[in-house]
């Protein structure tokens, strides 16, 4: 589920409660907001997993690089994912 299927997308909710969100409906979190979601992670890595992009305007490359990332892993439970759009 997404912001926007909530009903909650451009709603100026804070990220905290964005995160609190997520945590409470155990889904993870992907974002462009990467400075304030780091900050969130290191006060509180007990989460689904938070996702952390570089803007790209080529979604199809983005979402091959998050998918390529997440395939390494065992579980993005508690971990911070940082996809850039460079590397």
């Amino acid at each position: 589920m997404t912001k926007h299927d909530s009903g909650k997308s451009n709603a100026g909710i804070p990220d905290d409660e964005v995160l609190r969100f997520a945590i409470e409906d155990g889904r993870a979190v992907l974002t462009h907001n990467r400075q304030d979601f780091i900050t969130l992670h290191r006060q509180n890595p007990d989460h689904a997993g938070i996702i952390v992009c570089t803007d790209n305007p080529d979604f199809a490359a983005l979402a091959a690089k998050i998918h390529a990332q997440l395939e390494t892993m065992l579980s993005l439970q508690g971990q911070l994912v940082r996809v850039n759009q460079g590397a």
